[in-house]
């Protein structure tokens, strides 16, 4: 299993991301790939994983399947965690 963060850079809520990706990192040992939804990529995930709300964030399994998703507000990093953890 893997999370991702889907943001987009320069706005309101980016310093929060990167301080959530920050504290997670320090507590779980864990760092989140953070994609901007201004590259080819995080437009793609966005899509896919029909998100509408920013910040979000994903969880999948190894086959890329979604299993939770979290938009507008970050997840608390205990409930996040355990889908970091394979």
């Amino acid at each position: 299993m893997k999370a991702f963060i889907l943001y987009r850079p320069n706005t309101d809520y980016e310093r929060s991301v990167i301080e959530f990706n920050h504290e997670f990192t320090r507590r779980t040992q864990d760092k989140l790939e953070m994609i901007s939804l201004d590259t080819l990529e995080g437009d793609t995930k966005a899509k896919l994983y029909d998100v509408t709300q920013y910040p979000a964030v994903v969880a999948v399994d190894d086959g890329g399947r979604l299993l939770k998703l979290w938009q507008g507000d970050m997840p608390l990093i205990n409930e996040l965690s355990y889908f970091t953890h394979s």
